[in-house]
């Protein structure tokens, strides 16, 4: 009985060290490139829809940097100047529009939606991986959740004062960075509590991104701006 029972328990040792180290199969990175199946997706949710950012919000300004070279890739990347973002996102950045025009201030936007492609050309040239998003796992821009911004003041139009420019890989960049000047700190710190007020929350390094709280419910996008 005692050797019946060794041998029960070598054999289930054995069922769970193999069970320990089988290859855990990574899961698939699903990529929306068909602009059918995008359409599916919309009548089964509105909220699914890439909505042209100026169309829904005339007020906001643009500077979509990767539709010129003064990026940090040095070149076009967008065949089109324009922004896009899922629909309760728009939603939200025409709360704070609203909000921020009381205050005499309004958004300038750099970026929204990204093409997946576009991020796979950003990560195999960027020089700090830290800040582009990894192809592995896609951007929240590829799924129309995030956008890149700041603050401009409406009587004079020019960009209020922020600790970096836009797209800097510095330290300096990071949203909780404290060596910078007050009133960079100030600019800074009000951009991110009015974002965060209407649930668009700073990403860690960099001040001038904001994602999404649901971002989660959106599918990684490959459309192009002129099949939107």
């Amino acid at each position: 009985m005692i050797k019946f029972n060794l041998l029960a328990l070598f054999f289930f040792l054995s069922i769970a060290v193999n069970a320990q180290n089988k290859p855990v199969t990574a899961k698939k990175l699903v990529v929306v490139s068909s602009y059918t199946q995008y359409q599916v997706s919309i009548k089964a949710n509105p909220n699914n829809e890439l909505i042209e950012i100026k169309k829904a919000i005339p007020s906001i300004r643009l500077d979509i940097r990767y539709a010129t070279k003064n990026n940090f890739m040095r070149q076009i990347m967008y065949k089109q100047a324009r922004a896009f973002a899922r629909k309760p996102v728009v939603e939200s950045l025409k709360k704070i529009q609203a909000a921020l025009n009381k205050k005499g201030y309004g958004l300038k936007i750099f970026d929204g939606y990204r093409p997946y492609a576009i991020t796979v050309e950003f990560y195999k040239k960027a020089s700090d991986k830290n800040f582009v998003a990894n192809p592995a796992k896609g951007s929240k821009h590829n799924r129309g959740c995030a956008v890149d911004l700041t603050l401009i003041n409406l009587k004079t139009g020019k960009e209020l004062l922020m600790p970096t420019p836009y797209d800097s890989f510095s330290a300096a960049a990071a949203a909780k960075y404290e060596n910078v000047s007050p009133e960079a700190k100030k600019n800074r710190d009000f951009l991110i509590a009015i974002m965060a007020k209407y649930r668009m929350n700073v990403l860690g390094n960099e001040w001038w991104h904001y994602d999404f709280s649901d971002w989660r419910n959106y599918d990684l996008m490959d459309i192009p701006f002129e099949k939107l």
